[in-house]
């Protein structure tokens, strides 16, 4: 049976592309799938007993049909929520229709034996955590800025006495709004005297400011690593915010003990691929001018000067299959 690489996301994902695309080049067989087009454009059926101790059975969309027990990889990027699937269904049935559609159809897709998974979604849910992030870097030997989380707006302020430029960052984006549209909340500088009791809605993260040089992004994939330094125009203190067509990136070399402990925070979330963002202070040649703000399980990486190798070391990873891990 002809393996198969399964590529679970959404119709329009760029990042994806570039995989599938390296992939065809290099002779593999894809097939692309969005878990949620659940329903007449996507049907699946599904077995386990009768001798057998995995499932088999097969995925059929409108242009393809696999079986899933020739999957030996899966590259999971970001399908649809199945609830936008159920979207015009009443409350109750929504949720509910949404629910089985994850974990039947989910389940089978997150439970193929002899797949490669880059990443398992478990693995992704599991690391997506800045507290858990923030932790293990310090446990690998990573120096993390001082942190506080809090919803009380006097430890708050004097966290931010204590440490004189205090940072306050999001968890994570913000949702969708009436108009469809979903937002960011860029890192920002933040007064003491400027929190008051609407801390306490909410659970709020505050950084020391670290007095960087300079920000990087670095992503793993298997044992590969890619470090790009990152220059806004303006020196903006969050790069995100600004025209990311007028960034300037800089190949950097990231010291051998900041590479083991990035191999050592992967293996330690059971993840195969990471993006992870640093703040750098001095030189940045120093094991000790890195500072590990956060790690994305599942980041995007198509807009980097060095795209095509990322999209190469990926193919390397998946076309190998369960027959290699990394």
């Amino acid at each position: 049976m002809e393996s198969v690489v399964l590529v679970l996301t959404a119709l329009e994902d760029v990042t994806a592309d570039r995989v599938i695309e390296a992939l065809h080049e290099r002779g593999a067989t894809v097939v692309r799938v969005d878990p949620g087009d659940a329903g007449p454009t996507l049907g699946f059926e599904f077995r386990l007993g009768c001798g057998e101790s995995a499932w088999h059975g097969q995925l059929s969309t409108a242009s393809r049909r696999v079986d899933v027990e020739a999957v030996t990889a899966v590259y999971y990027r970001r399908p649809t929520p199945y609830t936008a699937r159920f979207a015009h269904l009443p409350g109750q049935v929504r949720e509910f229709a949404a629910a089985e559609a994850r974990h039947g159809l989910g389940g089978v897709l997150h439970s193929l034996c002899r797949a490669l998974y880059v990443n398992h979604p478990v693995a992704v849910a599991r690391a997506d955590f800045k507290p858990a992030q923030l932790q293990r870097f310090a446990a690998l030997g990573l120096r993390v800025p001082a942190t506080l989380i809090t919803n009380d707006a006097e430890q708050a302020r004097r966290f931010a006495v204590e440490h004189g430029r205090v940072i306050y960052k999001s968890f994570r984006g913000l949702p969708e709004g009436p108009g469809g549209c979903a937002g960011a909340i860029w890192a920002q500088r933040i007064e003491a005297d400027a929190l008051d009791d609407s801390v306490s809605v909410t659970a709020h993260l505050f950084q020391a400011e670290i007095p960087k040089t300079g920000d990087v992004r670095v992503t793993v994939v298997g044992r590969r690593v890619f470090a790009q330094r990152i220059t806004t125009p303006d020196g903006a203190l969050d790069w995100r915010r600004g025209d990311w067509d007028r960034l300037a990136h800089t190949p950097v070399v990231v010291p051998e003990p900041v590479r083991t402990a990035l191999y050592g925070y992967l293996a330690s979330f059971g993840l195969v691929f990471g993006c992870f963002d640093f703040a750098l202070t001095g030189q940045g040649t120093a094991p000790e001018d890195w500072w590990a703000i956060e790690c994305n399980p599942n980041g995007q990486w198509g807009w980097l000067p060095d795209a095509p190798a990322i999209a190469a070391a990926f193919v390397d990873i998946l076309s190998s299959g369960g027959s290699r891990r990394p």
